[in-house]
């Protein structure tokens, strides 16, 4: 596996013309008129593409294309607007967000009182006994920085269970009511990589940190199979309207998959999935069937497994090297020790997968790097692709072991734009050079495939593109950027959301880039983004997007 990309040394317009070696049948679909961003070095930019039977056939120029049309042939006129390969988000949770759309809405709450309104108005909206979900609080948004209590939960509801998850699915926040139904008291011991906030007295307060969430979670019903049907279709659909085509989708149970596969295989699945299958139950038994790519006209792969290996940041569940700053007794938690990791990999290893592992804090990083590097040494396989997800907080010191291990750092940008506000707090001033450090990786010679995290921050990929060449907010803030000589450029953020995580799924032929017998994936946008000035970036809308040369999704 190549992982280095040579800039192109122009972006001149393409006059020539790339076409199939025959023209035995008329294009089904002709792109005019556009100012096509390709990510493909030997023909960077172009104005016009042709696509037959869901691939692209030919890129150039407008008056060669239209020599291609046929009598049935659709013609679209972008009228000058910008088209870019569909766009993959490298790491996304498909499942979540389609609860997550279902569920009492609580981002961007910006103190506790306006989290309590919203779930008071929604039961008050949908009264019943049955239990009330809702994600997506963040308590370093608000003043004090303090998780919440059950107390105040009790106050707006007592009647019926909530359960409400943080904003980066690592902790949970509770009613008394929700507490009672799992049986939870403050006899209840906490559970090895979790942890049950408590109060002086040792009584739950409410709030429950990584693996304790099961303490609560085994006890909620889940959705019914239409209902997870109706749900995904809508999360699909919506991620659509945001210019992706693909996604990798980070911990993906059977049950889930055998959903995926029988939507995809009745048509209506339009998405290509490339699954993360999670390590647990049934992890076997798809070992045994072996990797499985490209199927139901791409719309699934299944080749990965996900290991949740440490805890988040802002819950301080992500393991550190040395403790937290402001918690000078945590250093986090390790959910999957090195040996646990290790012994995943070897099974991936002789099974033919990749293993890509949740790692954000120091010492989670290096306890994976340690783990892979000695399972590559019992197994050796060059085109592994390992991956570690998320990589946040790395110690310089292992920054240079991706690329000698050849393993990919799989990135969020945004997390860097929501985490920079407090960050410091948590680590301190000099544990921030190996923070969110994109550049750094990319001058070891490693590739970083980005994406959301979905829900865990908003499906928006100029968000994510906007955070990797500015790591600003929406008000250009900090000036410079955040750490700004970490930026990216935009040639690299571009290829961070379509070429790189296509190359971290093995998709590279098919997927990526406007190229010659690729699938026709892209996204007609209003803006450019290679050109458009930064502050306006988060101003671009997608007006189009194309999934093996259907429209998907056409702004209305």
């Amino acid at each position: 596996m190549s992982v280095r990309f040579r800039r192109p040394a122009a972006a001149a317009l393409v006059a020539c013309c790339l076409a199939a070696p025959a023209r035995a049948q008329a294009p089904d679909l002709i792109v005019t008129n556009a100012k096509v961003t390709t990510v493909d070095e030997k023909v960077p930019t172009a104005e016009a593409f042709a696509v037959a039977k869901g691939r692209i056939t030919f890129v150039g120029t407008s008056a060669a294309a239209l020599k291609l049309k046929g009598a049935s042939t659709r013609v679209v006129d972008a009228k000058g607007q910008a088209v870019i390969p569909g766009i993959i988000d490298a790491h996304a949770h498909l499942s979540s967000l389609a609860q997550a759309l279902r569920m009492v809405d609580l981002t961007g709450t910006k103190t506790l009182d306006e989290l309590l309104q919203r779930v008071a108005a929604r039961a008050k909206a949908e009264p019943g006994t049955g239990w009330l979900g809702g994600h997506g609080w963040d308590q370093n948004a608000w003043p004090g920085k303090q998780f919440p209590t059950k107390a105040a939960l009790d106050a707006v509801v007592k009647d019926r269970p909530v359960i409400l998850g943080r904003i980066d699915g690592h902790a949970i926040y509770v009613n008394s009511k929700a507490l009672a139904a799992a049986g939870i008291t403050a006899a209840t011991k906490d559970v090895p990589g979790g942890r049950i906030e408590r109060d002086a007295k040792g009584e739950p307060t409410g709030v429950f940190v990584d693996n304790a969430m099961g303490l609560v979670r085994r006890v909620v019903p889940g959705p019914t199979r239409e209902e997870q049907r109706t749900a995904v279709t809508a999360a699909i659909a919506y991620a659509n309207s945001q210019g992706l085509t693909g996604v990798h989708d980070a911990g993906v149970s059977p049950a889930e998959i055998a959903l995926y596969e029988e939507m995809a295989k009745a048509g209506s699945y339009n998405l290509r999935n490339y699954i993360m299958i999670m390590n647990g139950a049934g992890l076997d038994s798809l070992l045994k069937v072996g990797p499985r790519s490209d199927l139901y006209d791409g719309r699934i792969w299944v080749r990965s497994i996900k290991v949740l290996g440490d805890g988040a940041m802002g819950s301080r569940g992500a393991a550190l090297l040395e403790p937290y700053a402001d918690d000078a007794k945590n250093r986090g938690l390790l959910i999957q020790s090195e040996q646990q990791i290790h012994d995943v990999a070897v099974k991936a290893l002789k099974a033919g997968f990749q293993v890509n592992t949740h790692e954000i804090g120091d010492r989670g990083n290096r306890t994976a790097l340690d783990a892979y590097e000695k399972a590559l040494g019992e197994v050796p396989t060059q085109d592994h692709r390992f991956r570690i997800e998320h990589a946040q907080i790395l110690d310089l010191a292992d920054i240079p072991r991706f690329a000698m291990l050849k393993v990919l750092p799989s990135m969020q940008s945004s997390h860097q734009t929501s985490d920079m506000y407090w960050v410091k707090d948590r680590l301190g001033e000099r544990r921030l050079a190996g923070a969110y450090a994109w550049r750094s990786l990319l001058k070891t010679g490693v590739i970083i495939p980005n994406g959301t995290d979905f829900p865990v921050e908003q499906v928006s990929p100029f968000i994510t593109f906007h955070s990797a060449v500015t790591r600003q907010d929406a008000k250009s803030w900090p000036a410079g950027g955040w750490r700004g000589q970490e930026k990216m450029t935009r040639e690299e953020a571009i290829k961070s959301i379509t070429l790189w995580p296509a190359i971290a799924g093995f998709q590279e032929k098919d997927l990526g880039s406007i190229t010659v017998g690729k699938r026709a994936d892209f996204v007609i946008l209003d803006h450019d983004l290679m050109t458009t000035p930064d502050a306006q970036l988060l101003d671009t809308k997608v007006v189009a997007t194309y999934l093996g040369g259907k429209p998907v999704y056409e702004k209305k």
